[in-house]
């Protein structure tokens, strides 16, 4: 297999030689996608025997990864494994990631990360992106950095034209895969989180800003089930607080204005809800059949 290792960085001089030192023994190639990086990156890593892209200023994670996405596919490359360059991922355990996709076992390989090697600050945040990414099915770990693809999978990803610029670019690409229908698989590996400063981005706000991009990416995809099921169900909910109102004002004579409350609230956000779904699901086919017709 003809295997390219893609690492996206930005200010990581002092790891990124050894990163690719290491990596070049498991693949083909290396490259380096230098995010705008203000420190001597770049020049570190093509010392060290990497093709570097620079981007002309930080654009983030999600938009180094399109550009590796774009390079693997005119490269020709069979596999392309991506991993961090700040020293938390080891290159050395690239073959457990691409064994899988040479068994044809799997499209998409994640590197899966034990909780009880990440610092605890993270370990509520990982589980929580999980669990909204609705990966649990997929792969144990939606966040991990680490991953292989196949041909196919890059292929398949390149056409999805993704929109995440940030770190929530790793869920978005798992969720991709799962409306391509590829193949996801896992295996264990380990991770330097060294002084837990590994990352370049604030771990509260950067949890916040994935989760924010997951809910409102999985509401343009699925919003009957996040929004129009829901307003369905509130509408219901009004329905019957008004009927218990209607029952009591004939037993007793008695007009409850808890009741009333309650059954406005829940009428009132749950047609809002069916209104927004259905306006949602109309712009969602205008979307498709532009993008079919395009593509035609």
């Amino acid at each position: 297999m003809k295997t390219l290792a893609a690492i996206p960085c930005y200010n990581e001089r002092v790891p990124i030689g050894s990163v690719v030192l290491i990596a070049r023994k498991h693949v083909d190639e290396v490259l380096v996608v230098d995010d705008g990086s203000t420190d001597d990156t770049a020049e570190v890593a093509t010392g060290a025997g990497a093709v570097v892209v620079s981007h002309e200023g930080n654009k983030g994670k999600g938009a180094a990864i399109k550009t590796v996405l774009k390079y693997a596919t005119e490269g020709e490359f069979d596999a392309l494994v991506l991993l961090d360059g700040d020293g938390q991922h080891d290159p050395n355990q690239i073959p457990l990631l691409i064994q899988l996709l040479q068994d044809d076992t799997a499209d998409v390989v994640i590197g899966f990360r034990n909780l009880n090697q990440m610092p605890r600050y993270r370990r509520l945040g990982r589980v929580v992106l999980d669990i909204t990414t609705a990966a649990g099915r997929l792969t144990r770990d939606s966040q991990s950095g680490f991953r292989a693809l196949n041909r196919k999978a890059v292929e398949a990803l390149q056409r999805e034209n993704l929109k995440s610029e940030g770190f929530s670019i790793e869920s978005e690409m798992i969720m991709a895969a799962r409306d391509q229908k590829l193949r996801i698989n896992d295996v264990p590996i380990h991770c330097n989180y060294g002084n837990g400063k590994t990352s370049t981005k604030d771990p509260i706000s950067h949890g916040f800003g994935v989760l924010n991009y997951i809910l409102g990416l999985i509401t343009e995809k699925r919003p009957l089930l996040f929004i129009g099921l829901p307003g369905f169900v509130f509408t219901l909910i009004g329905f019957y607080f008004g009927l218990m109102l209607l029952r009591q004002y004939n037993q007793s004579g008695y007009f409850s204005m808890p009741f009333t409350m309650l059954a406005g609230f829940f009428i009132a956000v749950g047609i809002l809800g069916v209104f927004i779904w259905l306006v949602l699901n109309v712009i969602s086919r205008l979307l498709k059949g532009k993008e079919n017709s395009s593509e035609k």
